[in-house]
């Protein structure tokens, strides 16, 4: 038996045998890819007249090595759905665009969610790109044992940064299943409690501890920078909060708005605002930390089983201030 599977509009047919069918398929052309049209304007696909021309069709016949009374034979026309649009593809200039069709310099969409949290003294729900983290500051009226066995004067800034176990594609387990904070955790919060206690003037918050607690809901690349940046607003808010309780002094002003930002080496090419495709095939990886007069805080730099020259790093370092001056921007219009 023969069974043709053909488009709407066309005919099925059944019956004969199966060698019968080979030899019909045979005299059609059937199992040969072909375009679609009028015949005469059916042309070979890759063929040296029209090497560029796509077939709205393809023809696929799957015969059997025997003809057998009980052997199907299947003759398929296919629309490929996206075959067709291949044809309007633009090719890449040499100026490159990425794969979320930024440009080099471009930052991800940034918005802020301020007061996610209600019980939370200064908060906010930072949304960079894919990448998704709350940001919410609460106070103790103590300071760490430390400042107190030093007569450390004034208070203390101080940080927490966890990815919840479905921010990322596979489950991340939680530390306290591990028994300890893993060591890229500890790292990110030890950066954001650094990047937090340049902001405000430690002696006159008073002998009290500010805690800046960082949870990552969506991962898509810099988590980091996106706490940072989303503390700084956080602790804004918990600041002003706090002044207007007047439980701080009016000279207890942020010192400095504080922002953060990735760059990378990628394919030969420096970029912005890495995402994680990106994050993950870049040779040459930064983060950079600075605040409202421009000053460095901290500049993370490596290369990932690569080098990177003098050059590049004056790109890189170009691109971190474009992008933190745009940044510290949006925090302004988030804190207004």
């Amino acid at each position: 038996m023969v069974v043709r599977v053909d488009t709407p509009g066309q005919t099925h047919q059944k019956g004969g045998t199966a060698r019968a069918a080979s030899r019909r398929a045979a005299q059609s052309g059937a199992g040969r890819p072909f375009c679609a049209g009028a015949p005469a304007e059916r042309r070979r696909v890759g063929s040296q007249r029209d090497p560029t021309h796509l077939p709205d069709y393809i023809r696929l016949q799957v015969k059997p090595r025997r003809a057998s009374p009980h052997t199907l034979t299947f003759e398929l026309i296919v629309r490929p759905p996206t075959l067709a649009a291949r044809m309007n593809e633009v090719v890449p200039s040499s100026n490159p665009i990425r794969a979320d069709g930024r440009r080099a310099e471009q930052l991800r969409p940034i918005r802020f969610q301020n007061h996610i949290a209600p019980h939370a003294t200064g908060s906010t729900l930072i949304e960079w790109g894919q990448t998704r983290v709350i940001c919410g500051v609460t106070i103790e009226e103590t300071i760490p044992r430390w400042m107190k066995e030093q007569n450390v004067t004034g208070g203390w800034i101080t940080a927490e940064y966890s990815m919840l176990p479905y921010s990322t594609l596979q489950r991340k387990q939680r530390d306290i299943a591990k028994g300890k904070i893993d060591g890229r955790s500890q790292e990110i919060q030890r950066l954001i409690g650094r990047s937090m206690r340049a902001a405000v003037n430690l002696e006159s918050i008073g002998p009290r501890t500010i805690w800046v607690d960082c949870d990552v809901l969506q991962a898509d690349g810099g988590t980091r920078t996106a706490a940072i940046t989303g503390g700084y607003v956080a602790l804004a808010l918990a600041v002003k909060k706090l002044s207007k309780e007047g439980k701080l002094d009016p000279s207890s002003q942020l010192l400095q708005p504080i922002a953060a930002v990735s760059m990378g080496v990628v394919n030969g090419e420096p970029l912005l605002d890495l995402c994680y495709t990106e994050d993950v095939a870049a040779a040459v990886d930064f983060n950079l930390v600075m605040n409202g007069r421009g000053e460095f805080i901290e500049l993370q730099g490596s290369g990932e089983e690569a080098t990177f020259s003098e050059t590049q790093l004056q790109q890189l370092l170009h691109l971190g201030r474009t992008g933190i001056r745009e940044l510290l921007a949006a925090q302004q219009t988030a804190l207004c």
